[in-house]
Order: C-alpha cells, then sequence, then structure tokens
C-alpha cells in the first residue's frame, strides 16, 4: 500500500479543522477516523513517561526487582509515649539510598475532644471503680488520664492540632541479600527509638508508589498523633555541611558524604586550627592551601619548623628563610602603600608607629609609662628625619632603619637604658635582622617565611616583624589572600604580639585576607584573652586530636557534647571535628596519593620520597652516561 503524504496531510488536516470548529457537525465514521489517526501520531511521540519509565519491573510479595536492583518498603505503625526532637536523623543521615514519604492528614478537634471525653469519662469510671473494691492503684490508667487531659486543653486552647500521620521509607540495594540486611538495620534503628516498624508484605507495589514524589498514599497506614510529635519527625535535622562553591576539606563521618566550602563565604574567612602534636593539624592545612591554590588565591604561609618547604618548591612558590645569617632581611619601618585616594599620610604614619611600638616592647621587655612616651617621640623624630611627616607625599620615599631610631633615642634626654637595650639589635648578636633595608619582593602565588633556624627568644619578634610585612603588603593590594600562622602560641606568650594578631584578624576581612592560626599548646592559646577572641573572630574552626590536659578547656570554650569529647580524645589522625559558622560534623581529612606525596610530614614517608628521588636521579645519570658513550 502506498501512501500520497500530500493527499494523506490535506485530509488529516481537514478533519483536524472539522472537529476544531464546534459548530461544524462531523459524521461517528469521520471522529474514529481522526481518533485513529492521532492513536498513530502519538505512538511515534517521546513522552514524559517513556523517559521516567523503569527498563523493568517484576512484583514479587515481598519486595520489588527495579532495573536489576531491589527495594522494598517500611511503614511505621506506633510510637512510644515519649519521643525526642531529631529523633529521625539517625535514618535521614544513613549512607544508603532511601525515599521517605510523610502524610499529614488533619482531623478536626471537636471529633477528636468528643472521643477524648468519651475515652477519658471511660477511665475516671474504671479507677473509681477499682478504688471503691479496694483494688491496687493502676498507674497506666492514671498516666493515659493525665495524658488525655493535656491534650484536651492543649486542643482546646489551640496549642496543638491533631493528625494522622503515615510514614514510609523505601530501601534500594544492588542485591537481595544485601536488602535483606539494609531492612534488619533499618528496623534495628527504628526499634532503638522504641518505634515500632513492619514491612510491606503483599503491598510491596503500593508501598514503592506511596514513596514516590506523587502526593500518592496507597498504603493508608496512619497513626494518630498530635502536633509536638509530628514535628520532632520532621526531616530539617542533617549532618550535611557543603556548598556549591569552595575546596574539599574532607570526609564527613557521619554519613560520608564531601565536606566543600567557601571560607570566604562566610561572616569572616579566618580559621583556627587546635591539635596535639602529630594529630595532622599541619596535614589538613598544607591540603587547603594545595586545593586553594586551584581556585587562584594567594597564599602567605609563616613556617617554624620547615614543615611548608617540600609543598613550596613543588608548586613553584617562594621560600624565604628568615634568620641572623640570612641574606633576606624585612625593614619594620617599610610603610604600606596607600589603597584609594582617601588614605591620608598622617593615618598610614599614625598606624606604623603604633605597630612598631609593639614590635619595641618585644625587643626591649617591659616599659615603663616614660619610657613608653619617650618610644612615641623618637619613632615620630625618627620617620621625620627621613622627611616622612603627615604633609609628605609618601609614592617615592626611603624608610628609616633600626639604627636611626637608636640615634634618634641617643639624643634624647633619659633614654640611655632604651639605648643600652636596643643596641643589641643594632650592634650586637642580633645585629642585621631588623637593622636591614627590606630585600625581598615577592610575587608568587605561595609565600612562605620559615624561621626554625632562629633562636627562641627572637622568633616571637620575627614573627611580629614578618606578620607586620605581610600586613603591609596586603594592605597595598586587595586581593584573595589566606595567612597561615603555624604554632601561633608564639604570639599568644607576650600581651603585645597577641594583641597585634587580634587587631589583625578583626581587620582582615576587610582587605579580602583570611587568616589560619594553628597551635597544638591549646592552653597557651586560650588562657589568653586574645587567645579567645580569635577563637570568636574565626568563623572556620577545625579540632583534631585533643591531650586529656586541654580538653576540658577546648569543650567549655566550644560547647562540646560528652560524645564530641571523647571523639577528640580518641580520635585517629586525621579526625576531628569541622565547624563552619553555626554547623560542625565529624570531619575525615583525606589526601589523593598525589596530595599525600606533596603534603606529607611522616619522616618515615620523607626519608621514603627522598630515596626515591636519589634512585632516580641516579638512573637518568646512568642513562645520560651511557648516551653520550
Amino acid at each position: 500500500m502506498v501512501f500520497k503524504p500530500q493527499q494523506l496531510d490535506k485530509k488529516n488536516s481537514e478533519r483536524l479543522k472539522a472537529a476544531a470548529e464546534p459548530d461544524k457537525k462531523i459524521s461517528a465514521r469521520e471522529q474514529k477516523e481522526i481518533l485513529e489517526a492521532e492513536a498513530v501520531y502519538r505512538r511515534g511521540v517521546t513522552t514524559v513517561k517513556d523517559l521516567i519509565a523503569p527498563a523493568s519491573m517484576r512484583v514479587e510479595p515481598r519486595l520489588i526487582e527495579l532495573n536489576g536492583g531491589f527495594l522494598t518498603t517500611l511503614f511505621v505503625i506506633n510510637y512510644p509515649r515519649y519521643i525526642s526532637v531529631g529523633w529521625f536523623a539517625p535514618i535521614i543521615n544513613i549512607n544508603w539510598p532511601l525515599d521517605i514519604s510523610m502524610f499529614f492528614y488533619p482531623v478536626k478537634s471537636d471529633v477528636i475532644l468528643k472521643q477524648l471525653k468519651k475515652k477519658a469519662g471511660a477511665l475516671e469510671a474504671q479507677l473509681m471503680a477499682d478504688a471503691e473494691k479496694g483494688a491496687p492503684r493502676d498507674p497506666l490508667r492514671e498516666t493515659a488520664l493525665r495524658d488525655i487531659e493535656k491534650l484536651r486543653d492543649d486542643l482546646t486552647q489551640g496549642v496543638e492540632h491533631f493528625f494522622q500521620f503515615s510514614l514510609y521509607v523505601t530501601i534500594y540495594a544492588k542485591s537481595q541479600a544485601e536488602l535483606e540486611k539494609q531492612v534488619d538495620e533499618m528496623s534495628y534503628l527504628f526499634g532503638s527509638k522504641l518505634v515500632y516498624s513492619k514491612r510491606s508484605l503483599y503491598q510491596a507495589e503500593q508501598g514503592f508508589n506511596s514513596c514516590l514524589p506523587l502526593f500518592n498514599d496507597q498504603l493508608q497506614i496512619s497513626f494518630n498523633m498530635n502536633s509536638s510529635p509530628v514535628a520532632s519527625s520532621f526531616p530539617f535535622i542533617s549532618s550535611e555541611l557543603t556548598s556549591d562553591n569552595g575546596i574539599l576539606y574532607g570526609i564527613n563521618r557521619h554519613n560520608n558524604s564531601l565536606i566543600i566550602f567557601d571560607r570566604f563565604t562566610l561572616q569572616n574567612p579566618n580559621a583556627v586550627v587546635f591539635a596535639t602534636s602529630g594529630a595532622g593539624k599541619s596535614y589538613a592545612i598544607k591540603l587547603e592551601v594545595l586545593r586553594s591554590m586551584m581556585l587562584g588565591i594567594e597564599v602567605i604561609i609563616i613556617d617554624p619548623e620547615n614543615e611548608y618547604k617540600y609543598l613550596t618548591e613543588t608548586v613553584g612558590g617562594a621560600y624565604i628563610n628568615v634568620s641572623l645569617n640570612s641574606p633576606s632581611k624585612i625593614n619594620p619601618f617599610d610603610l604600606p602603600k596607600a589603597i584609594g585616594d582617601n588614605t591620608k599620610p598622617a593615618d598610614i604614619i599614625r598606624s606604623a608607629i603604633i605597630t612598631l611600638k609593639g614590635l619595641v616592647r618585644l625587643m626591649l621587655g617591659d616599659l615603663t609609662n616614660q619610657e613608653d612616651s619617650l618610644i612615641d617621640r623618637a619613632l615620630l623624630e625618627t620617620y621625620a628625619k627621613k622627611d616622612i611627616t603627615p604633609d609628605s607625599d609618601l609614592t617615592n620615599i626611603e624608610p628609616p632603619l633600626m639604627r636611626d631610631f637608636q640615634e634618634v633615642l641617643e639624643g634624647i634626654e633619659g633614654a640611655e637604658s632604651l639605648v643600652v637595650r636596643l643596641k643589641k639589635y643594632t650592634e650586637g648578636t642580633f645585629a642585621g635582622l631588623f637593622n636591614s633595608p627590606t630585600n625581598i619582593d615577592v610575587d608568587n602565588q605561595l609565600t612562605c617565611y620559615s624561621v626554625r633556624d632562629l633562636e627562641d627568644e627572637l622568633k616571637p619578634i620575627a614573627i611580629y616583624n614578618i606578620v607586620n610585612y605581610i600586613w603591609t603588603t596586603v594592605r597595598s593590594e586587595m586581593k584573595k589572600r589566606i595567612l597561615v600562622i603555624d604554632e601561633a602560641w608564639w604570639l599568644m606568650q607576650r600581651e603585645d604580639s597577641a594583641k597585634f594578631i587580634f587587631a589583625l584578624v578583626k581587620r582582615c576581612r576587610k582587605y579580602y585576607l583570611g587568616v589560619t592560626t594553628i597551635t597544638q599548646d591549646v592552653n597557651d592559646f586560650l588562657t589568653s584573652s586574645y587567645g579567645q577572641a580569635i577563637v570568636t573572630n574565626s568563623a572556620l574552626q577545625l579540632l583534631l586530636r585533643q591531650s586529656p590536659a586541654a580538653i576540658d578547656n577546648i569543650q567549655k570554650i566550644f560547647m562540646l557534647t560528652e560524645g564530641e569529647k571523647y571523639l577528640l580524645l580518641e580520635g585517629n589522625v586525621g579526625e576531628g571535628i569541622f565547624f563552619a559558622g553555626n554547623k560542625h560534623v565529624a570531619i575525615l581529612v583525606k589526601a589523593s596519593y598525589t596530595e599525600d606525596q606533596i603534603i606529607t610530614s611522616d619522616p618515615r614517608q620523607l626519608l621514603e620520597i627522598e630515596a626515591a628521588k636519589k634512585e632516580f636521579e641516579a638512573t637518568m645519570q646512568s642513562q645520560d652516561d651511557q648516551e653520550s658513550l
């Protein structure tokens, strides 16, 4: 049979046009032909049902086999007298594919009040009859009567409402054995909350349909509940802590989901990390640094133990060794460049002098009020000596040095003691560290300042000076940056340096800088009022394994539960609690093999990596020698 398309289209279009005109009568035969033509057309059109329909489905009494997988449905038939808020959270956060469906059927209060009145009357009559007979009191009936009277009061006052509540859970598994195991575990989870559940036997298809997003309750198995217990079942409690943007911090130990977060989306981008030695704090931060660099974020690190050297060299960063014998020098008298046209030279000079006074206190020790006043005057004159005044143009200046400051002090009456103490840093043992022009000009995505080779006496002073130089750089150019201060307890030992770090943490948000403070001496950090303030001003917090001596203080500051306390005491390396704003979850810090080779601090691994490098270099040298021959 041959169809002429033009004739067929013309004929069908005439029929459809006639069917669309209500005033025009068509015969039953023509109407039948129109319907058949429509049916033929629709068979060749892909619909939404075709797209979402499973490839295969087999219904059995206990389960359904769907696309090679298996599923079954549980329904709840009874609840305990008391049920806690969030009791449903362990089921919501379980690491299985689940479909959960809740149906709420409101019941009119007058109907329930009539039923409750009858029930209360029956219970009172039974209790009175037992009392007349001299029978022992029945606690169950008395409790039931009190509950009914309380519910009657709440319903009458409008405090509570009444519902018939249905709760279904559909479980999915790859095999039938796995499904049976998960059903047992799910029943145990319900039972642990004194919630009685059953399996939908001979209603597997109805259970599956009831959990589809079609608002179709085919099981019709409900339980009478008022508002409060119904609300406790709402699935609004979850251990998820993730966002659409950011880096991977670790794995959520509650449900094995990923913790992905962007610290710059919080109210402030600061972070604190507390852990004992060997708990993985530096490992976690190095992982954050490595992943942040992929997003174009600039990172600056203050490294007290050369832990970040291999990472810096691997990614092509700048590694600056700050020590008495190092050629790298930082002048504490450097001034920041003004951001915008509204910054006045007087404000820049005043800010620099306040910072320098903190440095001088660290260098010279405790100062009297008279000495403090002399230092303030001397600093102003030191800048004025180089023609740096509130009226100067700061775009092209030569900052003074520490010896210029000493010369000014020598000319001030009453500053003899200050000059003697200052000479140690200009002419004595520590000369050169703070008495030279800045000769580093770092323009790199990752910059690491090492202070390992410095004496312990100089470390707080040097770190203070480095942080001040970094702050000067940050204020000169607006850019997304992270500053990592490892072993920050060095700076918490003295009030001036602690105050400086606290001020930095409070102000850094305005310059798109996030400060990460890391410490293993938690008590030294938290006993300082500035240390606690730094924690308060850090929206991101990471707690790894803690020592028993520090755990009580940690629990008090972070308001941890007893379970979270023991998690920090007994956790393995890389396990802890991750805080982001008001949310927190248990975390496992996990790196890929390549990342692990770059950031590891394990001495055994480092020796193995070094041995492998030497072996590789020897192999390459041997090949070169053979080629040359």
